[in-house]
């Protein structure tokens, strides 16, 4: 098949009310393709937007383009609140293999882009995310990549070939980035923590944010570290940078998320390969990692050990993501530990984050059966094999000072209604 060669606009009218649209998420998102949208709203009538979008960093509306426009997603976004818009969203609660599987099997994609670097000798890459696409593509109905030249070519176990598209589309725009901040005072010994954990020759899974930043900087004197994750961000530089990194292994991951540097970084670099969610997320691989740590954040958890990652207070603010699958991976491997990571409160040290039980509002993203490690910057509370009361001490341990006293009342009372 010859694919064929139409313009940003010409992929705009190809929208029809009806249609279930794929647009990548993460840094796999064409601005350029939002902002063609975004000259022709008419085109979004009707139409259900889906894709991996994440909270903080995919920022576009498809919502707003049109009243009759819906989304099909996983996780919570801010522009999703409202009585209005609320019906116009599809919110699955589902964990980043679920979001594979119910793309891959559960609905039919009539248009999917891609959006690819230019061509090389082995076709398009795709560039800084490689998470979601392969799971619609070769079954969309009608294929677009959108070649971007200013995407890095990266080494990866996808490429889009010339020949599965139905249109090629020329659109340079500069890709998506993302500032994760200078960490706090706070997370800096959060990250001390987290480092006196991990040892020589550990393969590492992070998230983004300050906390990594952080954590990395902390381990510039461990040595053949190994990365596999889920996604990676420019602080890995400064350890491949200091010999950290084990030079045999490269460092794998779904996504790349971070600055213009980073990406220049990544361009033909052999030193990183990308793998879809249905590699990086396989809990059977995972297992088989030697000496895996999986290192995820939470918003709150309570004194029994069942984990909030996405809500706080009752508020829905994220999804389920990857992480079930990464603490599943790692407590069933040879050595592998799976780390919490959490500030100890929020709101200026007004609210603490380890609550005495989760309230009823409160959606759990790891259960307490799931407990291991749990980390904040009072330190470390190693809970696997430790009873209910043992875990809960533990955990007041490692509670803000000010909230240790009153949790030891809480969990007083809890225990006399076991």
């Amino acid at each position: 098949m010859n694919a064929k060669t139409v313009s940003l606009a010409a992929v705009v009218d190809l929208l029809r009310p009806g249609m279930t649209v794929y647009v990548p998420g993460v840094t796999g998102e064409s601005l350029a393709f939002y902002e063609a949208l975004k000259a022709a709203p008419e085109r979004a009538a009707g139409v259900r937007f889906t894709g991996v979008h994440f909270p903080g960093v995919n920022t576009t509306d498809y919502l707003n383009l049109h009243p009759t426009a819906r989304q099909r997603a996983y996780f919570m976004q801010p522009h999703f609140r409202g009585a209005a818009r609320a019906p116009r969203v599809e919110l699955l609660p589902l964990d980043y293999r679920g979001v594979w599987y119910d793309l891959a099997h559960e609905i039919e994609i009539d248009l999917a882009l891609a959006h690819v670097s230019e061509p090389g000798p082995d076709g398009m890459s795709l560039g800084l995310s490689y998470d979601f696409l392969p799971a619609v593509w070769l079954r969309a109905k009608t294929k677009v990549a959108i070649v971007n030249p200013q995407l890095p070519r990266t080494f990866g176990s996808f490429r889009v070939q010339e020949s599965d598209c139905d249109y090629l589309c020329a659109a340079p725009c500069a890709p998506l980035t993302f500032d994760s901040g200078e960490p706090s005072d706070e997370l800096r010994a959060l990250a001390r923590n987290i480092a006196g954990i991990v040892k020589d020759g550990d393969a590492l899974q992070l998230g983004i944010g300050k906390a990594p930043a952080a954590l990395f900087h902390e381990l510039r004197a461990h040595r053949k570290l190994r990365i596999y994750s889920g996604m990676v961000s420019e602080a890995v530089l400064s350890l491949l940078d200091s010999d950290v990194l084990d030079c045999d292994v490269p460092i794998q991951s779904g996504v790349a998320l971070g600055d213009a540097a980073f990406y220049d970084r990544l361009d033909r670099n052999k030193r990183f390969f990308f793998r879809p969610v249905s590699e990086t997320h396989d809990i059977r691989h995972i297992s088989t990692i030697s000496n895996f740590v999986a290192i995820n954040a939470a918003l709150e958890i309570d004194l029994l050990g069942q984990v909030s990652c996405y809500s706080l207070e009752g508020k829905l603010f994220a999804g389920v993501g990857g992480m079930p699958a990464f603490v599943t991976g790692a407590r069933s491997g040879e050595d592998g530990r799976s780390v919490i990571s959490l500030s100890s409160t929020v709101r200026g040290g007004q609210i603490s984050r380890i609550v005495p039980m989760l309230s009823a509002g409160s959606f759990v993203g790891s259960p307490r059966h799931a407990a291991d490690m749990v980390a904040t910057e009072y330190g470390v509370a190693k809970l696997r094999g430790l009873s209910l009361e043992q875990r809960a001490m533990q955990l007041i341990r490692i509670a803000a000072p000010q909230f240790r006293d009153q949790l030891s009342e809480d969990w007083a009372a809890i225990r006399d209604r076991f």
